[in-house]
């Protein structure tokens, strides 16, 4: 996998994500936003999913879960916090709050478990009652 590429497109959506997330369905932008968005997302799904497919495959096992492994596409979060860039100018992000898909586990009874993909570098984030607390698998 050319992880490197997988940064790169993963981080436009998420650039697009927050660029939709804070404008309003009345913006003249909006749907073309929204467009662009599924695009770049199914061209993830497409390229990069079989792979990610494995690693969530992998992860669930770990967490003993009995969901069922999702589209990448659907661990993308609705919101994304942006950090401070890194020495190369590389801008990686946070994720907090109820984002991305539920997890069941006996592991985490009663909790708000859920992953999260996130890039730079791409990985799979645990957030637990709205913290991201462990990355799951890393990309580098």
């Amino acid at each position: 996998m050319d992880f490197e590429k997988l940064d790169v497109e993963l981080s436009k959506i998420v650039k697009l994500r927050i660029k939709l997330s804070e404008i309003t369905y009345a913006d003249p932008n909006y749907d073309d936003i929204e467009e662009e968005l599924h695009d770049l997302e199914d061209d993830l799904n497409e390229e990069f999913g079989d792979e990610l497919e494995g690693k969530l495959e992998g992860i669930y096992a770990t967490l003993v879960s009995d969901n069922d492994v999702l589209l990448p596409s659907a661990y993308l979060a609705n919101k994304y916090v942006p950090m401070l860039p890194d020495a190369r100018g590389v801008i990686t992000y946070d994720v907090q709050g109820k984002e991305g898909v539920p997890v069941e586990s006996e592991q985490f009874d009663g909790q708000d478990v859920r992953i999260v993909l996130v890039p730079n570098p791409t990985r799979f984030v645990m957030v637990i009652n709205g913290k991201s607390l462990k990355d799951l698998w890393r990309s580098r």
